[in-house]
């Protein structure tokens, strides 16, 4: 249902000029060599969120799972290490920018001071949204010499999808349906767009 409700955003973000960028390769590499490094700082403040999350499930079941999707963001780090090396970006030295830091600084307060149900509901619109974007993406078809194909490749993956639709499961588990819920996910959609914007200078359309 929270999905539904702002897939106006996601639509927004599908057409955004820095994933259509990836979508037909014209992305320029000093944008995504800025991305990379942003979002590897982003992910590190994700798996924050993640293992506060973990800390507060009361369910040992439920423990069990937000570790899963712990390791699947430490696996995602190390991606970005690789994309790191290979387009020479020093991920030590990344200086977060405005909407990097709005992003970090919403899920981890979140975590640390509200509910498991309403961290659901901070966290899950990345993995949705990203699932979303890959599979699109995957569908649209991508050329082989694509040099951000392994981008695709990734969100597009069933795992991933996988981890996504875990993340769903826990929403709906600890999440009510109130204002602050829907709120919660409603800014973390609004702060996805705006982490696209922050990292599409130097692109047209």
């Amino acid at each position: 249902m929270l999905w539904e409700e702002n897939v106006d955003l996601a639509r927004a973000a599908l057409a955004h000029r820095f994933v259509r960028g990836l979508k037909d390769g014209t992305l320029p590499l000093d944008s995504f060599q800025e991305y990379i490094g942003q979002d590897a700082f982003f992910l590190e403040a994700f798996a924050r969120a993640y293992a506060l999350a973990l800390a507060h499930a009361p369910d040992r079941e439920d423990m069990g799972d937000f570790a899963e999707l712990l390791a699947g963001v430490l696996e995602e780090l190390g991606l970005h290490q690789s994309y790191a090396a290979r387009w020479k970006v020093y991920l030590g030295g990344v200086v977060p920018g405005e909407a990097t830091l709005a992003y970090t600084d919403f899920l981890l307060s979140t975590s640390a001071l509200r509910s498991v149900g309403e961290t659901c509901a901070a966290m899950t619109p990345c993995m949705r949204l990203y699932a979303f974007l890959g599979q699109s993406l995957a569908e649209e078809g991508i050329g082989e010499a694509n040099p951000y194909a392994e981008w695709v490749e990734t969100y597009s993956d069933p795992e991933f999808e996988a981890l996504a639709a875990k993340l769903e499961g826990l929403l709906d588990r600890y999440a009510s349906d109130t204002p602050a819920v829907r709120a919660a996910y409603r800014r973390a959609m609004v702060l996805e767009l705006a982490f696209f914007e922050a990292n599409a200078e130097g692109t047209t359309g």
